[in-house]
């Protein structure tokens, strides 16, 4: 297929699924209570609300807007920034839309429930994509490879999800139903987030060392390698629930005969069988990407370092482990953001974290408490995958390559 030239695909097409996406769904529902089906609310609705027109038409303006750059300026660098910043801006208005019209109807009937629909949610991930794929043309066309170019995506990240950020905080957002359910369960929702990170932190901490020594064994010895990676992609192999229950009853019959271990919290259900579960499908990214690192060291650097009379421990750690450290990082990374997820499938067995709010919201059939659950999870795997990136490229060595990344670690 032939286009224009300018034209850039990847952003046309998803400029016309944000125009077909308000049309096929709802942005909004309507409902006086959490039981009852909300009733829909097209986009083109709100624009005669009171209080809502304007954001309307400055939310139609920018689209409009970027259907143009995707037509003709997607490919420059300036199209590209623009791009990003106007699908930052729209992300912020669809919100502020959703808050006043909530709160326009409240103020008219003074009750009823304003749920984010279909739509709201299909346009908002349109709109994030088209402002990642903005920020991937622009990096392309940024600055050459370096220290500071590496912080260039995760910058780019802050200014798409700051203007929403803003709203969200600050902006006529409280009658909404998602933030009447927070209220209700602001309490439940700070005791979630101690228990999902207390968790991540058990998981991780015990991963990374146990990952970093199985990696250098299998370095070192490659038949212990390929034993290693083939059982732990056989653990990868099982369903997440199916492992949590295998769990239980092991470390249950454990727990009875050695009283102590029950005193210490080592139960059938709660933390330990869901850490055990955590750490045994976090390994497999974690030992790959240590592989792969230590793998990609140059044999010449390896023999520089011992003909300067370097032992083989400073070998290990001053050059091979340090020059294989963005990898580490990388697999760190993925290894983080896939136990964020798999966390809240933990809290099936009484571990806690954000889990517990969703099946809890499943279970009473309430959408607005999966969301409260859901959100969080997706937000912080967001901010862990930034923060690591930004430690990924800092760890690179000045000068050097970027290292290539096992496939599968590298996402």
């Amino acid at each position: 297929m032939t286009t224009r030239p300018g034209v850039h695909p990847v952003l046309m097409l998803l400029w016309v699924l944000m125009a077909l996406c308000p049309a096929v769904w709802p942005v909004l529902g309507v409902s006086p209570n959490r039981i009852l089906t909300p009733a829909g609310v097209p986009l083109a609705q709100l624009a005669g609300t009171p209080g809502v027109g304007g954001f309307f038409a400055l939310l139609t303006l920018a689209l409009i807007v970027l259907g143009l750059l995707a037509w003709r300026g997607g490919e420059g660098r300036w199209g590209a920034l623009l791009g990003l910043l106007l699908s930052a801006v729209a992300m912020a208005l669809l919100a502020a839309l959703a808050g006043r019209y909530a709160a326009s109807l409240w103020a008219e009937r003074g009750s009823g429930r304003v749920v984010l629909a279909g739509g709201f949610w299909g346009l908002l991930l349109l709109l994030w994509l088209y402002g990642a794929q903005a920020l991937r043309t622009l990096q392309a066309q940024g600055p050459r490879p370096g220290r500071w170019a590496e912080l260039l995506p995760t910058a780019g990240a802050i200014v798409l999800w700051l203007p929403l950020a803003a709203v969200v905080v600050w902006g006529p957002m409280d009658r909404l139903s998602l933030w009447q359910e927070y209220r209700v369960n602001a309490a439940l929702l700070g005791t979630a987030l101690g228990e999902h990170l207390g968790l991540l932190a058990l998981t991780l901490g015990l991963t990374a060392p146990l990952a970093l020594g199985l990696g250098l064994r299998s370095v070192a010895r490659p038949r212990f390698g390929r034993i290693c990676l083939g059982t732990l992609g056989l653990v990868q192999t099982v369903p997440s629930i199916a492992l949590f229950g295998l769990l239980m009853t092991p470390l249950s019959a454990l727990s009875q005969a050695v009283p102590l271990l029950a005193t210490l919290g080592i139960k059938g259900i709660g933390v330990a069988p869901a850490v055990l579960a955590l750490v045994a499908y976090s390994l497999l990214p974690m030992v790959r990407a240590t592989v792969a690192g230590l793998e990609q060291v140059p044999p010449a650097v390896l023999t520089a370092a011992r003909g300067m009379g370097m032992t083989p421990s400073q070998v290990r750690w001053q050059v091979q482990v340090r020059l294989a450290l963005p990898v580490l990082l990388s697999g760190l990374r993925v290894t983080a953001v896939q136990a964020v997820g798999l966390t809240v499938v933990a809290a099936l067995i009484g571990a806690g974290g954000f889990g517990a709010l969703v099946f809890r919201g499943l279970s009473a059939s309430a959408l607005d408490l999966v969301l409260l659950g859901v959100l969080p999870v997706v937000a912080l795997a967001a901010l862990i995958n930034a923060l690591m990136s930004v430690l990924e490229g800092l760890a690179r060595v000045p000068g050097s390559a970027a290292p290539r990344a096992p496939s599968g670690v590298n996402t």
